[in-house]
């Protein structure tokens, strides 16, 4: 107990009037040297979110395992509660499918942009990496072609469609989401809301896509956004249902900075089996390639490049 209390520290950063609330994992070589104050010494750090409406603990503590993992390799983490949920201050939606909305118009990232850069400035940071789970890598997408400060992408199993608002989801989401405990039945619900016949041949986006997200995905992966995605095993799906991540690597010019792994043996949580080390060995594997410690200014170099995403995105939101 006593090294997690010395390894681990709760933090708060205000957004716009309200307080948002986490969990701040130190790295182990800054917390035996003589530093008063917060100092990273210009480490990349790592910043999870909340996985839809779970706390920023996530299903069977599963974000503390790999923050304090990572920590532990070098790269200081950080798991924020997003508003209204956990300890944050705010309000959310009650109906799952309403805070589904927000999410999937990309309502968080303004929040996200602005948190992302506040834990930069406050801890000397290079930039963060954000960790985004199913809403939350929505969510991830959408901050981080707002923000210079978000380096890089590690996405657990994002989906590119929109909900429908029908009665049956509304019904079934409103009895599972208070249980959170029982996350894989949720989880089974999401993995069959991913997949709908395309009414339409070819590669051109089914009518219930969403289309704003995928702009933002072109724009970041044309950057060359390092991005590392990770899928768990899915309901076999029927002839004719639509393909994103085969779309999105055919029409993303710079796909080639895009790391799609498969996770057999687990499920949407990512918690079942050897899901958690598996998830923690790849992605250790890809920031040592991608974030290997090196001088600010190699990162630092393309700031201008990232300034032009969010400009983008400013320009085809207006």
């Amino acid at each position: 107990m006593k090294g997690a209390i010395e390894t681990r520290e709760v933090i708060t950063v205000a957004d716009r009037g309200i307080s948002l609330r986490g969990t701040y994992h130190k790295v182990q070589e800054d917390i035996s040297s003589s530093l008063l104050g917060p100092n990273e010494r210009d480490h990349i750090g790592m910043l999870f979110l909340n996985p839809g409406f779970l706390p920023r603990a996530a299903d069977g503590d599963s974000a503390i395992y790999w923050a304090e993992s990572f920590a532990k390799a070098g790269y200081p983490s950080f798991r924020f509660d997003l508003p209204g949920l956990g300890d944050s201050d705010g309000d959310v939606p009650v109906e799952m499918i309403d805070f589904a909305h927000l999410v999937n118009t990309g309502h968080y990232a303004p929040t996200l942009s602005a948190l992302a850069k506040s834990i930069t400035k406050r801890f000397n940071l290079l930039g963060v990496v954000v960790v985004g789970h199913c809403a939350g890598a929505v969510s991830a997408i959408y901050a981080a072609a707002a923000s210079n400060e978000i380096k890089g992408l590690v996405l657990l199993d994002p989906y590119f469609h929109l909900a429908r608002k029908s009665t049956t989801i509304r019904k079934t989401l409103r009895f599972w989401v208070p249980r959170y405990r029982l996350a894989g039945h949720l989880s089974d619900i999401y993995d069959r809301l991913k997949y709908y016949r395309l009414l339409l041949a070819g590669h051109r986006l089914p009518n219930n896509a969403n289309v704003s997200l995928i702009r933002c995905w072109n724009q970041l992966a044309s950057a060359g956004l390092p991005t590392i995605i990770f899928t768990a095993p899915k309901p076999k799906p029927k002839e004719g249902e639509f393909d994103y991540f085969r779309y999105l690597n055919l029409k993303s010019d710079g796909s080639r900075h895009v790391v799609v792994k498969h996770i057999e043996g687990t499920n949407h949580s990512f918690v079942k089996g050897t899901g958690k080390q598996a998830f923690l060995k790849h992605t250790e594997q890809w920031l040592s390639n991608c974030f290997p410690p090196r001088p600010r200014t190699d990162i630092d170099s393309s700031d201008h490049q990232r300034s032009n995403i969010a400009e983008m995105n400013a320009t085809a939101n207006s």
